[in-house]
């Protein structure tokens, strides 16, 4: 019985810093085994993922705090996620909005998306999201710091969780959403959201409320885009799907946070 207990947990650290290697730039044991098949099981730690993430910004902007301005503080902050994720999520939106912004069929849309140039799109679309995440972070003061935390992960779980309901559609070997590109069993999102949901309830009800509602309409609204303009999902659009959720909550959080003062 300790035994396998202690293969299980084992098993289950292997597959924590599988997806912390695929999904961020942290450095994580040599001894990490990998293949196709473990790499797909481990995004059911992507939101737990994003929490570290969210933890190491939050921590980073409570430093910085005491020494710069507020603001400063804050774009640290997005910097550094920037650093430690390698930009994945934001590469993501820049090659969605280019491929879905200048694309008319398909067909175009998939090879514009695989560009690795970054377009007029994707441009506009990355300094749109950086700024207004920025000035959301440095409008929610004091509130910022939960935001990094618990929007880093939600954003994720909501992303990932699309591959449940879309089918993969870019299949090709340089696609970044290969290794989760296959049918995730069931249980995997009870773990993607298990991280997560639960933190929910440290928040006050509305705000709690608040978020889970925007989480929904954002999966909602995500899943029809998607299947209307590709009839599937790609990796570039997972990573959209987190950036446009993780400033929709940020928006959110801002809207209930000035209707308490």
């Amino acid at each position: 019985m300790i035994s396998h207990a202690f293969n299980w947990s084992l098993r289950q650290w292997q597959l924590f810093c599988l997806a912390l290697a695929f999904f961020s730039r942290i450095p994580v044991p040599a001894s990490t085994p990998y293949s196709p098949e473990l790499l797909n099981q481990s995004s059911r730690y992507l939101s737990l993922v994003g929490l570290l993430l969210g933890t190491v910004q939050a921590l980073l902007l409570l430093a910085t705090a005491q020494l710069l301005p507020f603001s400063i503080a804050v774009l640290l902050s997005l910097v550094a996620g920037l650093v430690l994720t390698g930009a994945f999520h934001e590469d993501g939106l820049a090659d969605t909005a280019d491929g879905l912004g200048g694309g008319l069929s398909l067909e175009r849309k998939l090879e514009i998306m695989k560009d690795s140039r970054v377009g007029t799109y994707g441009l506009v679309a990355l300094f749109s999201v950086f700024l207004i995440k920025w000035q959301s972070l440095q409008a929610l003061d004091s509130q910022a710091v939960w935001a990094l935390v618990l929007v880093a992960g939600l954003s994720r779980a909501t992303a990932v969780s699309l591959t449940f309901v879309l089918p993969y559609q870019q299949l090709d070997a340089v696609s970044k959403s290969k290794p989760i590109a296959t049918s995730l069993q069931k249980r995997a999102l009870v773990w993607i959201w298990l991280f997560v949901l639960p933190l929910l309830s440290l928040l006050p009800v509305s705000l709690a409320l608040s978020l889970l509602v925007t989480l929904i309409l954002c999966f909602a609204l995500l899943f029809v885009y998607y299947r209307s303009q590709l009839q599937g999902y790609t990796g570039d659009l997972l990573g959209a799907a987190q950036q446009v959720t993780e400033l929709s909550c940020y928006l959110v959080w801002l809207v209930w946070w000035r209707q308490q003062g």
